[in-house]
């Protein structure tokens, strides 16, 4: 039987614009999410997924311009990448 995972979360207070905080808002009347707090987790998630792929894509990038070559084919990189960006 597995425990369920806990999560720790940790109480902040920011400050928004009025347009970010309307947009936030809207987001939440609409049933998108159930709190603001939802949302802004769900975007800085989003964000870090993102930053890994830049992370990755210039990892390979730094690799091919010191390297200067690969045996990889085109096809074989656009795989990689696809499913590296696509989760």
């Amino acid at each position: 039987m597995f425990a369920p995972k806990t999560i720790i979360m940790t109480r902040q207070s920011i400050s928004f614009t009025e347009p970010n905080d309307e947009w936030l808002k809207t987001q939440v009347e609409s049933k998108e999410y159930s709190s603001k707090s939802e949302l802004v987790n769900d975007l800085v998630r989003q964000a870090r997924n993102q930053q890994c792929q830049i992370d990755w894509l210039r990892s390979k990038l730094e690799s091919a311009e010191n390297s200067g070559f690969t045996n990889d084919s085109k096809e074989q990189i656009l795989l990689e990448s696809k499913a590296l960006f696509n989760g």
